[in-house]
């Protein structure tokens, strides 16, 4: 059966090797359900949130399972969602009920103590500047507030064959490997936000830091059978500390 939700391409390829795709679109390994089921857990009507890095809202606008795609979007849900990005795409970005624009390494355009929830994904491996982005995020995040992101874990099999790839050529190899990617949604990855000893470095005299390690459905798999059977093999037998995914969530102290 082909999901009508996710394509035919993908769903035949998925729901063969976690046959509840075909129910409602996402397997039980899903990483984005996990990680957004946690930041709905804290997510109040009365909340401002920050969607740190929010682009243009790809992860809303291209996922094609509804229930991930409500999951994501917390506009609606709380009494306001802001987003902000180094690209001015944000600002076309309809899945926010405001948005600014602000340069690498400045301070970002919020008043101390602006929200209850910062959401972040796939965005900490990108960070140039890691010391001024956390004490940034930290500053604007209200006491006991929660800074929730999503990233390749360091250790993880991704972040390594990211490293060993220029990234000049990032935009052409992920073509190859996963076709419906967007170049446009591809940028330069530096990888110093994505391990649990640098996290608690960076926040941990301000926040408590919790975390999880997951690695979710193989996506570099070029849509071949043998090859996505053998990256699921490599997720079950990955140990904690080299899973793909980390799911950050850093509670700033009252």
């Amino acid at each position: 059966m082909n999901h009508p939700a996710i394509g035919p391409h993908r769903a035949g390829l998925y729901e063969r090797f976690y046959p509840e795709v075909g129910v409602a679109g996402f397997s039980h390994v899903d990483w984005a359900v996990a990680f957004y089921s946690q930041v709905a857990a804290l997510l109040c009507p009365e909340h401002r949130v920050l969607d740190f890095g929010a682009g243009r809202g790809e992860p809303i606008a291209d996922d094609l399972v509804p229930y991930r795609r409500w999951l994501t979007r917390l506009q609606g849900r709380c009494a306001h969602v802001e987003g902000c990005d180094v690209d001015p795409v944000v600002l076309e970005n309809p899945y926010l009920d405001g948005a600014k624009v602000f340069a690498i390494g400045d301070a970002l355009p919020y008043p101390d103590g602006s929200f209850d929830i910062v959401t972040s994904r796939s965005v900490f491996e990108h960070i140039d500047t890691p010391e001024q982005t956390a004490a940034e995020l930290l500053r604007v995040t209200k006491p006991g507030g929660w800074i929730c992101a999503v990233t390749p874990n360091s250790w993880g099999y991704i972040a390594m064959a990211a490293r060993l790839v220029p990234n000049r050529l990032h935009v052409a190899a992920l073509r190859r490997i996963q076709p419906g990617r967007k170049g446009e949604d591809v940028f330069p990855t530096r990888y110093r936000m994505n391990s649990l000893t640098q996290l608690r470095r960076l926040f941990g005299a301000s926040a408590d830091v919790y975390l999880f390690r997951t690695s979710g459905e193989p996506a570099y798999h070029f849509r071949k059978r043998p090859i996505f059977a053998a990256f699921k093999l490599l997720h079950k037998l990955l140990p904690g500390t080299n899973q793909t995914a980390l799911c950050i969530f850093i509670r700033k102290h009252s």
